[in-house]
C-alpha cells in the first residue's frame, strides 16, 4: 500500500529560497534518467574460464556461442523493466565483439559464424526490435597493448602509446558510427587518450560514464546501494577529473551529473561460470538494491551474464522476472496520487481512513534539484503525526514505515 506524490516547488513561494540558476539536466540526461532501470551485459573470453579479468588463457577457437540470441537478452531486460542495455563490446583483455581490423583478438578470428559474426550489430538490431535503448562499454585499456586495468589507456611501454591511441580511437569511432545511436558510452576507469573530436562528432547525444567527458557519476562501489542523501549535482572540477563518485555530490554543485548505481546479479561476479551462478542474488537483495538506488533518486544498472552458449541462463531470467513482478506488486497500483502541485506543502485526502506504509515523492527535476529537506505527516484522529522526514528527493524518493491508518497525508 502506498501513496504516489509528485511535487513541483514554486519559485513564487517566499518560504522556499533556492537559487534561480540551479544546474539542470540536459535533454539527454533527462531522457537517460527517466529510464530508471538499465541492464548491463558482460560477455568475454573470461566467460569460458573462471576468472573475472581476461588473462588470455582462453584460446579463440573455443569462443563459439552457437545459441547466442540477442532477442533473448532483450527479453531478459524487459522482464524486470529495464529500458536500456549497455553491452560490454570490449573489456580489459581487449577482445572485440564487433568486426574490426584494429586487432586480431576479436570475433573475426573465432569459429562463431565462421568469423563473420558481429554481436554488437545483432544486439543493435534486437534493441530496435524490442524498443530498447543501446549503450556501449568500450574499455580504454587493453591487455594486448600493455594498457592494463585502471590505466585509462596508458601503455606500460611509452613507445607503444601513440600506436595504441590510434587503435583505440579507431575502435571508438567504429562502435559509435556503425551501430546506430548510442544513448550511453562507458569508459570504465576513465580515459587518458584524447578522444574529444570523436565524442564531439559522434556522441553529442549520449551520456558519458567516466573520463573527461563524463556527464554521469559512479557511486564508488558496485554494491548496488547508495548512501543517503544522494545529490544530482557536483562541482565541475570534480566531474572533470573523470572519476568523481557519490562522495563528490553536493546540493550546491554547479553542474548536473546524476548517479548510475551498478551491481552484479552474481555476488560479486560480472561474468558467468558454473560456480559463479551459485551466488545469484535473491529477490529480497535486489529489492534492497532498488530501494537504495532508484529509491534514492538514482538509475539502477543490473548486470546480465550470458553463458558459453550465448544465452542468459534460465535461472537468471527467472530471477529477473521475479524481481520485475515484485516491483510491480509493490508500486504499480498506488492507493492515491497527486501531481503537478506547486508550493511547499502538498496534501492528499483519502475518502476514508486508509492503511499506508510507503510514500513515493518526486520533484520536477527538469528545474534542478530544489527540495533540500522535507517531512511527511499523516492525519490520525484529526491530529497530524510525523511519519518520516528526509533531505534529497531528486527524481524519486521511496520512503517506507510501519503501517498506519491515516485520513490524509501531507
Amino acid at each position: 500500500v502506498m501513496l504516489f506524490c509528485y511535487c513541483t516547488p514554486s519559485e513564487k513561494n517566499e518560504s522556499f529560497e533556492v537559487a534561480d540558476d540551479l544546474p539542470k539536466p540536459s535533454d539527454i540526461q533527462y531522457k537517460w534518467h527517466e529510464q530508471e532501470r538499465l541492464m548491463f551485459l558482460h560477455f568475454a573470453p573470461t566467460t569460458w574460464s573462471d576468472v573475472e579479468q581476461n588473462d588470455h588463457s582462453v584460446s579463440l577457437d573455443r569462443i563459439n556461442p552457437t545459441k547466442l540470441d540477442t532477442d533473448q537478452w532483450c527479453e531478459a531486460a524487459l522482464a524486470w523493466g529495464a529500458k536500456e542495455i549497455i553491452f560490454v563490446a570490449k573489456h580489459s583483455g581487449g577482445f572485440c565483439w564487433w568486426q574490426t581490423e584494429t586487432t586480431d583478438y576479436g570475433i573475426r578470428n573465432t569459429p562463431y559464424k565462421n568469423g563473420k559474426g558481429d554481436v554488437l550489430k545483432e544486439l543493435s538490431e534486437s534493441c530496435k526490435k524490442y524498443g530498447l535503448n543501446l549503450g556501449v562499454y568500450i574499455y580504454p585499456g587493453d591487455k594486448t597493448w600493455g594498457a592494463m586495468i585502471g590505466s585509462g589507456g596508458k601503455t606500460k611501454d611509452p613507445s607503444k602509446q601513440e600506436a595504441y591511441n590510434k587503435v583505440f580511437r579507431q575502435q571508438l569511432t567504429e562502435v559509435l558510427t556503425n551501430y546506430g545511436e548510442m544513448i550511453e558510452v562507458w569508459f570504465d576507469g576513465s580515459c587518458v587518450i584524447d578522444i574529444s573530436d570523436i565524442m564531439e562528432k559522434h556522441a553529442k547525444n549520449s551520456v558519458v560514464f567516466q573520463g573527461p567527458h563524463a556527464s554521469l557519476r559512479w557511486p564508488g562501489t558496485e554494491s548496488g546501494n547508495l548512501f543517503y542523501p544522494a545529490w544530482n549535482t557536483v562541482k565541475s572540477e570534480d566531474l572533470k577529473s573523470g572519476v568523481s563518485t557519490q562522495i563528490h555530490g553536493t546540493p550546491n554543485g554547479d553542474t548536473w551529473a546524476p548517479l548510475e548505481t551498478n551491481t552484479t546479479l552474481y555476488n560479486h561476479y560480472w561474468f558467468w561460470s558454473p560456480t559463479k551462478v551459485k551466488t545469484r542474488k535473491s529477490v529480497q537483495t535486489l529489492m534492497d538494491n532498488y530501494y537504495k538506488s532508484v529509491g534514492y533518486g538514482s538509475v539502477f544498472l543490473l548486470n546480465a551474464s550470458p553463458d558459453t552458449t550465448g544465452l542468459i541462463p534460465a535461472g537468471d531470467v527467472a530471477r529477473y522476472r521475479e524481481f520485475g513482478a515484485e516491483i510491480k506488486r509493490r508500486f504499480d497500483k498506488p492507493l492515491g496520487m497527486i501531481e503537478g502541485i506547486e508550493g511547499s506543502q502538498v496534501e492528499l485526502k483519502f475518502e476514508k481512513p486508509t492503511v499506508v506504509n510507503h510514500v513515493i515523492t518526486m520533484e520536477d527535476y527538469k528545474q534542478g534539484e530544489r527540495i533540500r529537506k522535507y517531512k511527511i505527516e499523516g492525519l490520525v484522529d484529526d491530529n497530524w503525526q510525523e511519519l518520516i522526514q528526509g533531505i534529497s528527493v531528486g527524481r524519486k524518493k521511496i520512503d517506507y514505515f510501519d503501517e498506519i491508518k491515516v485520513e490524509s497525508l501531507r
